[in-house]
């Protein structure tokens, strides 16, 4: 379909659009599912966040796996949905309002997760060869670094480049901002990682 100028759409439908993103993101599937599991309140375990690294503290890995699946996928159904109705820019855009809707759900205090999982669902919604190169970087990094942290945080930082480069301007935009969002979530990790006590892919504790 011919593309659409998400900001030329009118105001009611950038408003649905951005609605359609953040309410989607916000749902807090890593929580949901420990407390189906009979697993208690998943922000009093590990580190308190809800993503699919905390879930993976429980022990239960395929509800960690089911928990990135899901925080991956609410982006991109939140993507694939403006985009079909408004054109590519809407699902850029919508993909970012999940993105910041699983940081900061309604339903929590706007306490959430760190965003990963969603930055790569937005991708898989609007460029989907872009969730092949993180995949890369993030396999490169961790085989190196033994750091998963670290991993991520290479990776949201060449997605940008990488879309530039290939012309994608909008898309690089919106992920860079994205990128800087994942950095300043990530602040205690980096802290870690620069002080030498990050914990590494394997290891406990």
């Amino acid at each position: 379909m011919p593309e659409v100028n998400y900001l030329a759409i009118g105001w009611p439908a950038l408003i649905a659009v951005l609605s359609l993103g953040y309410l989607l993101g916000s749902i807090p599937f890593g929580l949901v599912l420990t407390r189906l599991a009979g697993l208690g309140d998943l922000r009093s375990i590990g580190s308190g966040n809800i993503g699919a690294t905390n879930v993976l503290r429980t022990g239960n890995k395929k509800l960690a796996a089911a928990t990135l699946l899901l925080d991956a996928l609410k982006a991109t159904a939140a993507a694939v949905i403006a985009q079909a109705v408004f054109g590519h820019n809407a699902g850029l855009l919508a993909g970012f309002a999940a993105f910041i809707g699983h940081l900061f759900p309604i339903w929590l205090g706007f306490k959430g997760g760190k965003g990963v999982a969603t930055y790569i669902g937005t991708l898989l919604g609007v460029a989907p060869l872009m969730v092949l190169v993180f995949a890369i970087v993030w396999l490169s990094i961790a085989y190196l670094s033994r750091y998963s942290s670290l991993s991520a945080l290479v990776a949201t930082l060449v997605i940008p480049v990488v879309l530039w480069i290939l012309g994608a301007q909008e898309a690089s935009l919106v992920t860079s901002a994205m990128t800087v969002i994942t950095y300043w979530r990530h602040k205690p990790n980096i802290e870690r990682l620069i002080a030498g006590t990050e914990s590494k892919i394997g290891q406990k504790g």
